[in-house]
């Protein structure tokens, strides 16, 4: 086991989930710790992740449950869409609390501003979204994050 609380957290809400027979949550905290796990063992040694690369897993795991939910959703599958929704509700947990729709708008303006990008227009994109990653890290959707920096930049 690693020193990482996040992943220890984890662990011991599996195994509470396990003795109270919630099945959802059990199979959701199995697959987080299972991603977890894999992304330790990439690359060539294997190494203990830090509590925010977890958070980076996790998040991955949240937006590819997001995806499926909308493509089952659009597929009439609201069984299958549900269950893919409880994953992500059971996640979110796990992640940092994320940024309303206004504080988005606000932060991409103050970037904007920072960055100079606004004379560049439809340009200065790339500009204002490397700028903005860091700031909301694991905090926000980088599709929103884009479709706000390009309405904003008129694109």
């Amino acid at each position: 086991m690693s020193n990482s609380g996040m992943k220890q957290r984890l662990h011991d809400d599996m195994t509470a989930a396990l003795k109270a027979r919630d099945e959802i949550r059990k199979s959701t905290l199995r697959m987080a710790l299972t991603a977890v796990t894999k992304a330790e063992v990439a690359g060539k040694e294997a190494r203990d992740l830090s509590d925010a690369e977890i958070v980076d897993v996790l998040s991955a795991e949240a937006k590819k449950r997001r995806e499926s939910v909308t493509a089952y959703r659009e597929a009439g599958r609201d069984e299958l869409a549900d269950k893919e929704q409880a994953e992500a509700d059971i996640l979110a947990e796990y992640l940092p609390e994320q940024l309303s729709q206004e504080e988005i708008v606000a932060l991409v303006t103050e970037t904007i501003a920072e960055t100079g990008a606004a004379e560049l227009g439809p340009r200065g994109i790339g500009k204002v979204m490397g700028a903005l990653q860091p700031k909301t890290k694991g905090k926000a959707d980088g599709a929103i994050l884009s479709a706000e920096v390009k309405r904003q930049l008129g694109a």
